[in-house]
């Protein structure tokens, strides 16, 4: 038997961060063990890299998909350093630590102390406009609410509904963390999206009181030494190049679509593809939005958990100006809008001021944020009518009459993946089955276990120690 009869052969499909990042880690922990390996990574689209793509212009830095990472999640960290990319790593401006919350069409800082949206200070809680004396109250009841013991999931707006109040989740905590998910607070899943809620509800009686307590995480909007966020000095684009140079030896495949997977003959699937060739593999890691991979794996076994994640579709508008042309002073990170304020736009991120690398000192750079749960439309509207919006709020909220220099214009259908309550445990009885009925065939990515981009790596590295039999920690 050669050396290439013996190799394994593994199919990723899917050449996002999770499935570059697999093949990375699957490439070296089967060469440790001195195990061949032939791996192809299978990409509908014609670039590697999924939601991240950089745009270079006119001496800016611009991010079409994610901007940034949080730094306190290593994965990211840690897979820059293998690939010598750490130097180019650079922090959030420390000038650029506020942020601003919309209410009633004025922009208002929040309060020092926040973590994840919970007081942690209550003199500048109390101070803030934000929330209203008998909201502030509502709060405060958290600290003699009782707990609730058990640990079954719950929405994640009713959780902060039941121990902060209404007012307090509608103008301070849905703006923040419904801005990662794109999201409907009351159908998103507390366990998997922020558990250590509930697990400080239930180990101090109370949210505030165990977050007060706690031990802060970087994330906190004011005050911290360490940036709570990173990213590359030439763009995320960077870590995708890195990864593609370094898989130089894996069969790369752009426009190459997946029509299905079969149980094989001669190994143990076969993947068939839209142009008739059948390719064979041992293993297979599926990473794939849940749509897509509810399709693959249906012959299989019970899809449901998959089908039951909704995904929202977002655009981001980035657009530059003089900096001469704008009044006032971008002074923070940006803003946040919450749902009540029936705005076109649900964030803006003052870009340049947030990250000072992405922007000629005379210049300013702004990526609006539109589209949510429920509020989809006009992702969808020509460019002209949708930067029209979201001009619109810009001048309505910061007093912005100039016009653009350029701006650029990102649409991405049904990317924003939705964790329904009891996802956790839905997801994991899926690959019990998978692990019985269809040995090496995975399933991973932003859809299963958090959807920020150390969360794809880290996913991506745990299943490449189990299939290759390294000790997952």
């Amino acid at each position: 038997m050669s050396d290439s009869d013996s190799a394994r052969n593994i199919i990723i499909i899917g050449g996002g961060l999770t499935g570059l990042s697999a093949a990375f880690y699957i490439r070296k922990f089967y060469r440790e063990k001195g195990i061949p390996v032939q791996i192809s990574v299978l990409e509908k689209g014609k670039s590697m890299g999924g939601k991240i793509e950089t745009l270079h212009r006119d001496g800016f830095v611009i991010e079409k998909g994610p901007d940034s990472f949080l730094a306190r999640k290593t994965a990211m960290i840690d897979l820059a350093k293998e690939l010598e990319l750490d130097h180019e790593l650079v922090s959030m401006n420390p000038g650029a630590k506020k942020t601003y919350i919309v209410k009633r069409g004025q922009l208002h800082p929040m309060p020092s102390g926040l973590v994840l949206g919970i007081p942690t200070e209550l003199g500048p809680f109390l101070k803030s406009g934000l929330v209203s004396w008998s909201g502030k109250i509502r709060a405060l009841m958290d600290l003699v609410i009782p707990s609730r013991k058990s640990a079954e999931d719950e929405s994640l707006g009713h959780f902060i509904e039941r121990r902060l109040g209404t007012e307090v989740l509608t103008n301070v905590t849905e703006p923040l963390l419904a801005g990662i998910y794109a999201g409907d607070t009351y159908k998103l899943s507390l366990q998997s999206t922020f558990p250590q809620f509930g697990e400080v509800e239930r180990a101090h009686g109370s949210l505030m009181r165990g977050m007060m307590t706690g031990k802060k995480p970087v994330e906190t909007h004011t005050g911290t030494k360490r940036s709570a966020f990173l990213t590359f000095r030439q763009g995320l684009q960077s870590l995708i190049h890195g990864l593609v140079h370094e898989l130089h030896d894996v069969d790369q495949r752009l426009e190459t679509e997946v029509l299905d997977i079969r149980k094989g003959s001669s190994r143990a699937y076969e993947v068939g593809l839209a142009d008739g060739e059948v390719l064979h593999a041992d293993q297979i890691v599926v990473t794939t939005p849940a749509f897509s991979a509810a399709k693959l794996l249906e012959p299989f076994v019970d899809v449901s958990a998959l089908t039951a994640i909704n995904y929202v579709s977002v655009a981001n508008v980035v657009v530059a100006f003089d900096k001469k042309d704008l009044e006032g002073i971008l002074d923070a990170s940006g803003f946040l809008v919450p749902r009540a304020e029936g705005r076109n736009i649900t964030a803006c991120t003052w870009t340049s001021t947030k990250w000072l690398h992405t922007s000629p000192d005379d210049k300013v750079l702004l990526r609006c944020y539109v589209g949510r749960s429920g509020d989809e439309q006009n992702v969808q509207l020509p460019d002209d009518s949708l930067t029209d919006l979201v001009l619109k709020d810009l001048r309505e909220l910061m007093g912005i009459k100039a016009t653009p220099l350029f701006s650029e214009i990102t649409r991405m259908p049904k990317s924003m993946p939705q964790y329904p309550v009891g996802h956790l445990q839905q997801i994991a009885s899926l690959r019990d089955e998978l692990k019985t009925h269809t040995p090496g065939l995975y399933v991973t990515g932003a859809a299963f276990e958090g959807v920020g981009l150390p969360d794809c790596v880290k996913q991506a590295k745990e299943l490449a120690k189990i299939m290759t039999g390294e000790p997952v920690h």
